[in-house]
């Protein structure tokens, strides 16, 4: 059976390198805009901007 709830998972995508490295989890009714963090990308091999996408 599904989670009842406001919490959904997001997947967090690198702005440079276009990949998916995190998956979290975020209450739609407290943020609804699109979430944005600075994680480290293994890829890149840094520290770059990761945004939500759907």
């Amino acid at each position: 059976m599904a989670k009842k709830g406001p919490r959904e998972i997001i997947q967090l995508a690198c702005t440079e390198c276009k990949r998916r490295n995190y998956s979290t989890t975020k209450n739609k009714r407290n943020t609804p805009d699109r979430l944005e963090l600075r994680k480290y990308c293994p890829w890149c091999n840094k520290h770059t901007l990761h945004r939500e996408v759907k």
